[in-house]
């Protein structure tokens, strides 16, 4: 991508500033209202389409899905009896998927601060033990609330191991306004069918089956689950290649590699996605390609736990399906973007003298239409474009970390922050409005988890290593 205007497109429409506003100039008016009704035609300064962000558009939203998108004069005469949304100064962007989150393990977030790498025995297992449906519930709404915040329009759970039923995490995610691939671990080979099935017709749960790691299930148990899910159109989640201990454990508990044990069995497709991968050889990133199958790419955990990195460049370059993840370390998407990039950056470009490291218009595509996509979602949510769901971002661009600007995709990787997020929008409805929702009380909810969450980490049995 060049530098030619906002986004390096060379399009006129592009390139040239509204003349009556500036580069970046606004229309200070905007309130939450505007955002509210059946039917809105939202008129931003840039749009952020598939193929880059583009000026002089509008974008029309009916029924929760992007009816009709083309040039703001075409639409504002086919649709005069409707009160344009002037989104002066402001980027109308997709929301940005997490392709890998833990939302009962909110309250245990900094008890993993400084751990070995290998801490779900140590930390995850005995906090999610700990959990009954209403900290179930509390965690996993508090966990959604801090994605929305951070741009966060959709969520993949890969499965609580709390003793509870999985309908606690759906009722969170549902009252937070988050759209939500939620897991449920088939460890036993029990209970897909009926998962599946309870959530098949909803319109924010989109139902997954999930097993922890390859060696938590007999061969028949993952393969059965790999076929549910491709039957229903779902995707397994399962950890795989996360970390020498990780890999070690499968060699000596089924004798191959996770994602060469997965290929093996027959249980590596298009509705297999594996997290972390940070640990690939050349042989196993052939299997994932040539399988269709698709990884979540976590470099904040890989920073946060010492794992290593997953080569993203390589498998973009050799056409792996992979979104990008937070293993709920922090819900913070513009900060995904920049941690995506850096990682590969320090681990691969610097050794190879590759100064781009796939530039900014990568690091969003696989935050938003490739992770919807390695979700099964490819055709609900992840673009703005017609007939997917209204799931997006006002962003401010009259900003000092935006101005001037010259290629505003690589920008938003390097220098935006979740600050600028006017509002977020899921489902053609308005979940947060400067940074919290404007139709239910998510301070109320702040001060509950703040003494309950410590109650949850006392009542677990939580193992941690103290370095001096």
């Amino acid at each position: 991508m060049g530098a030619t205007g906002i986004g390096g497109t060379a399009s006129a429409d592009a390139a040239a500033p509204d003349a009556a506003h500036g580069q970046y100039g606004r229309d200070d008016g905007l309130r939450p209202a505007h955002f509210h009704g059946p039917r809105q035609l939202l008129v931003p300064e840039v749009l952020l389409l598939p193929e880059g962000p583009v000026r002089g558009r509008a974008v029309l939203v009916e029924g929760g899905t992007f009816r009709r998108i083309g040039p703001a004069e075409e639409l504002l005469r086919a649709h005069r009896d409707l009160r344009p949304v002037r989104l002066d100064g402001r980027l109308l962007m997709p929301g940005f998927v997490d392709a890998h989150h833990h939302l009962t393990q909110s309250f245990g977030k900094a008890q993993s601060f400084g751990q070995p790498s290998e801490i779900f025995k140590t930390v995850w297992e005995p906090l999610e033990h700990a959990l009954d449906e209403e900290t179930a519930y509390l965690s996993a709404k508090l966990a959604a609330l801090e994605a929305l915040r951070g741009g966060f329009t959709t969520v993949a759970d890969a499965g609580t191991r709390a003793p509870v039923d999985v309908a606690a995490v759906a009722k969170g995610t549902e009252e937070a306004g988050i759209r939500c691939v939620l897991g449920k671990i088939v460890s036993d080979g029990t209970g897909g069918p009926a998962h599946l099935a309870r959530w098949e017709k909803h319109p924010l749960i989109h139902p997954s089956l999930a097993i922890a790691v390859p060696e938590d299930a007999t061969a028949t148990v993952i393969k059965h689950a790999a076929d549910l899910c491709a039957e229903a159109g779902a995707v397994l989640q399962i950890h795989v290649n996360e970390h020498l201990a990780s890999v070690e454990r499968s060699l000596k508990s089924v004798g191959r590699r996770p994602v060469d044990y997965l290929h093996h069995i027959g249980a590596l497709g298009p509705h297999t996605l594996g997290a972390h991968a940070t640990l690939l050889t050349p042989a196993e990133m052939r299997m994932l390609a040539d399988s269709g199958a698709a990884i979540s790419y976590n470099p904040v955990a890989s920073a946060w736990k010492g794992n290593a990195v997953a080569q993203a460049d390589m498998l973009a370059a050799l056409d792996v399906r992979f979104g990008m993840g937070t293993d709920g370390t922090r819900g913070d998407g513009f900060r995904l973007l920049d941690a995506a990039e850096s990682a590969q950056r320090l681990t691969s470009g610097m050794a190879t003298g590759d100064s781009v490291c796939g530039a900014g218009r990568r690091w969003l595509e696989h935050a938003t239409s490739r992770s919807a996509d390695a979700l099964g979602l490819g055709r609900v949510t992840g673009q703005i474009a017609v007939g997917k769901a209204a799931d997006y971002l006002v962003v401010d661009l009259a900003v000092p970390e935006l101005t001037p600007s010259y290629d505003l995709q690589w920008e938003l990787v390097r220098l935006a922050n979740r600050d600028l997020i006017t509002a977020v929008v899921v489902d053609g409805r308005l979940r947060l409005w400067e940074g919290w929702p404007p139709d239910w009380d998510a301070r109320a909810l702040v001060q509950r988890a703040a003494k309950v969450g410590p109650e949850v980490v006392r009542k677990a049995d939580i193992q941690r290593v103290e370095p001096r």
